[in-house]
């Protein structure tokens, strides 16, 4: 059974918040091009981590509506693979532009080194251990309830 928008939104919602932030908690010591505090970073890597929380939800709202274009409404892995490029355009035009929150002045090489690696580590998780820890994610539709 394909996941429902509401399971899509709590998938949205629960991996970003688990795994996104133990793998943003890996990256941002190693993160190229950042100046001052270690602390300063990790507020700023977790400020964006939050603002891709939410517009991901807005993200996913679009993809549903195209999804309703294909006959089986829904679309391959590789899709959700390579959703990370507008995604990543958008979050980084948000960004630079100063729109997320206490975010402050970010590099780009930070930046998309940070959103790559999390964003790949989700995907990964998404499609291969959530599958099969969280069974009940796919036979239900997505409900947690």
């Amino acid at each position: 059974m394909i996941p429902t928008l509401a399971g899509r939104l709590q998938t949205r919602i629960f991996v970003p918040a688990t795994v996104g932030v133990v793998l943003t908690g890996l990256i941002v010591p190693v993160l190229p091009g950042t100046s001052g505090s270690i602390g300063a970073t990790y507020r700023t890597a977790y400020l964006i981590l939050l603002a891709v929380i939410v517009v991901g939800m807005g993200w996913e709202l679009v993809y549903h509506l195209l999804r309703q274009f294909r006959w089986d409404k829904d679309w391959p892995t590789l899709f959700g693979l390579v959703t990370v490029v507008p995604e990543g355009l958008v979050m980084w035009l948000l960004v630079d532009a100063g729109l997320v929150p206490g975010g402050g002045h970010v590099a780009a090489s930070t930046f998309w080194t940070m959103f790559t690696f999390v964003w790949l580590g989700q995907w990964l998780f998404v499609n291969g251990p959530m599958r099969v820890l969280f069974v009940n994610w796919r036979l239900r539709g997505g409900r947690v309830l």
